[in-house]
């Protein structure tokens, strides 16, 4: 794995001339000849961030309650929700996809290491936002499983919360081995890596790496349906079935029905569920409409909504870049500076 020269710490991440000019072209639309694929991995990280932050209001709500508080469509970040979030304020989502970008920063070979060691950071609260010693206000059951375990006995080859943990709480922080890593099966192995320290299901691992080669197809410029057939293709190599059913039932399915009947139609077992999050963000993948317009669609389902909204807005930001990312959701992210940053002192390496 390459990595930088130097760990990157919270609080030591000065904005370059490079960063000012992608957070300006985020704002503005600015595009410049060969800086789309710059842009699509730029806004696959803001993705994540911008549909946690937009879906986080609607979270635990039901999707008749959703549509009752919100009957045209949520389109602004505006927090608040079942854990009182400030406007743009990141979430598990977000926070534990900071975590595997400073893991990649680290200059130590094993990424797992270090990715485990910043989610306990997290979840201990030793996180710069947070006072001392406070825990999130939200975990997922296998995190913090996973988190209990490695604090005890920091391998992060044999912390996953184990067989029949099958929840998306590592598909949401998968992104960044797409946006980092060039190599096809260094990707796949870090995707799966990174997943199990908490998510060891099968299910879970396999879903990351499909989903890993999806936006990074994006990235480099496939078609939607090309970059599905990459997801795809991981699956039918590792054996998963399941995987490849949830894939195909996300590209036949119209994420505009979903959206107005609360009818997912999707395999899983309720919300939450690994490959029912995949096969929900392959739909809006696959869906033409504008990034706000399709986003506001999944959120609108409610139950796990910014899980969900993180998820697919990393595949739309890596199929449409960081012009397409409304300026008025980015100004308001709590690191949008830091991961542009991030990913512009990575580049400079």
């Amino acid at each position: 794995m390459n990595v930088p020269q130097r760990a990157l710490g919270a609080r030591d991440l000065p904005l370059s001339a490079v960063t000012d000019r992608a957070v300006t072209g985020v704002a503005a639309g600015v595009r410049h000849a060969g800086q789309e694929m710059a842009d699509r991995r730029l806004d696959a990280l803001l993705g994540v961030h911008s549909g946690d932050s937009l879906g986080a209001t609607l979270e635990l709500l039901s999707w008749s309650r959703a549509v009752s508080e919100y009957p045209d469509g949520l389109h602004d970040i505006v927090g608040g929700g079942q854990f009182g979030w400030p406007a743009g304020h990141a979430s598990d989502d977000t926070d534990l996809t900071r975590a595997v970008l400073l893991g990649y920063a680290d200059p130590r070979p094993d990424l797992p290491h270090a990715v485990a060691d910043r989610m306990l950071d997290w979840y201990d609260g030793r996180w710069p936002d947070r006072t001392e010693g406070s825990r999130p206000r939200d975990v997922g059951g296998a995190t913090e499983t996973a988190m209990s375990t490695y604090s005890l006995s920091p391998d992060p080859r044999r912390s996953g919360a184990g067989p029949g943990q099958a929840g998306n709480g590592s598909l949401m922080r998968a992104i960044p081995a797409a946006v980092f890593v060039a190599d096809r099966q260094q990707r796949i192995d870090d995707a799966i890596a990174i997943s199990a320290i908490t998510h060891d299901d099968a299910r879970c691992t396999v879903s990351c790496a499909a989903y890993v080669e999806i936006a990074a197809s994006l990235i480099a410029g496939a078609d939607a349906h090309d970059a599905v057939g990459a997801g795809r293709a991981v699956a039918q190599s590792h054996g998963s079935s399941q995987l490849s059913d949830a894939i195909d039932h996300g590209a036949a399915r119209r994420l505009r029905t979903m959206a107005s009947t609360g009818i997912t139609h999707l395999p899983g077992e309720g919300g939450g569920y690994v490959l029912e999050s995949l096969c929900l963000a392959v739909a809006a993948l696959l869906d033409r409409r504008d990034l706000e317009d399709v986003l506001v669609d999944v959120v609108a389902l409610g139950h796990d909504a910014d899980t969900n909204g993180a998820i697919a807005r990393g595949l739309l930001g890596a199929r449409d870049g960081a012009a397409a990312i409304p300026a008025r959701w980015v100004q308001t992210l709590q690191f949008t500076d830091e991961f542009a940053s991030l990913l512009a002192q990575w580049d400079s390496r």
